[in-house]
């Protein structure tokens, strides 16, 4: 009898194929669009109802069911609302990440149970090894797609009866095999940015649930160069939109975000970059994808950023419980409120929200 599996599909062309490959081998498949979050855009426009069409036809080529689910509730509490709290306190929170830990591994995936599901599937680029009763998180063989990085808050146990099935492809042979099948998303564009604020403009967007107020734009050394229109709106090495020109003794249009300050509402720039490098992190909690190291010092590859390429670094288990990651090299623009993630070869260790950054020996 033929397993089922529920296939997280999006409307996309990586999710589309996935569906696709399920059925090619022989599962019973079932699509399941999640609709988490209903707002419209400034022209009316709802990009989840666009997707779920996509879905819709793509579902009917495949000659499969499919069947939507509203988690927006879910959604707003455990996602966005993180999301505005970590800004209004001079973060920059990733809430692609918190989607994955809070709604697809968790409500998603019990839905999917409540389903039939023996199986459930998304297409995320990434590879899982079962190994001595563990889970093993690992890198797709396309780097330039891999998407462990926004994995790095799943715990091991959520991985136990999860399917990645383009993992193992490169980007261009999803589209050649999504043609193949004729699937309506073949040549679909890749949605990219922060889901419920799609093509709108981000600090409009951002003005409504956090108030703004300018505020001053001062030098590394003090001077005053300028107005910001609100600290929240920028972000950690910044150069473009920051309106300072014509400063005695300064190069024309070179200048970085720093730093900013909450409290007293002042962004700091600086036309050198020295200060946007640090060697060294700190997590205050850490989630070990499948179980924590034996040692608690160790050495791993880093990123602190989706796509960014791998950094040699040494990691340190702290006694509270969270993560030190010391740097080969100094690294820019290291952003409290987003996450490193650690890696043993091709394995994705976990990943950890950084609470401060600073500069070891």
């Amino acid at each position: 009898m033929a397993k089922t599996v529920v296939v997280g599909m999006s409307g996309g062309v990586d999710s589309s194929l996935a569906a696709a490959l399920l059925k090619e081998q022989g599962y019973d498949v079932i699509g399941l669009f999640m609709r988490n979050w209903h707002e419209q855009d400034e022209d009316g426009h709802c990009t989840a109802d666009e997707d779920f069409y996509d879905m819709r036809r793509v579902c009917n080529a495949l000659d499969i069911p499919y069947f939507s689910i509203d988690f927006a509730d879910e959604y707003y509490d455990r996602v966005f609302r993180r999301f505005v709290e970590e800004y209004a306190k001079g973060r920059t929170p990733n809430p692609d990440v918190l989607c994955n830990r809070e709604i697809k591994f968790e409500p998603f995936a019990e839905q999917a149970r409540k389903m039939g599901a023996d199986y459930i599937a998304t297409g995320h680029y990434c590879r899982i090894r079962r190994d001595g009763g563990r889970n093993y998180l690992l890198r797709a063989a396309d780097e330039n797609k891999d998407q462990t990085y926004f994995l790095n808050q799943v715990r091991g146990g959520q991985l136990d009866d999860v399917l990645f099935p383009i993992g193992h492809l490169l980007k261009p042979d999803v589209r050649r095999l999504a043609e193949k099948w004729g699937l309506p998303t073949a040549r679909k564009k890749d949605s990219t940015g922060i889901c419920f604020i799609g093509e709108r403009n981000f600090r409009q967007f951002l003005s409504r649930y956090i108030p703004m107020q300018k505020g001053e734009i001062r030098s590394d050394d003090g001077a005053l160069l300028g107005e910001h229109e609100g600290v929240f709106y920028y972000t950690l090495g910044q150069r473009r939109g920051l309106g300072i020109g014509g400063v005695d003794g300064a190069e024309e249009g070179r200048w970085f975000v720093i730093g900013k300050d909450v409290a007293t509402n002042t962004l700091y720039v600086s036309q050198s970059q020295k200060a946007l490098y640090h060697n060294a992190l700190k997590c205050g909690a850490f989630n070990f994808i499948s179980g924590e190291p034996t040692s608690a010092e160790f050495d791993c590859m880093a990123r602190i950023r989706h796509r960014q390429p791998l950094q040699e670094a040494k990691a340190r288990i702290t006694d509270d419980g969270g993560v030190e990651v010391v740097f080969a090299k100094a690294q820019r623009a290291i952003v409290e409120g987003q996450y490193v993630a650690l890696y043993d070869k091709e394995v994705c260790l976990g990943g950890g929200e950084i609470d401060e950054k600073y500069d070891r020996n």
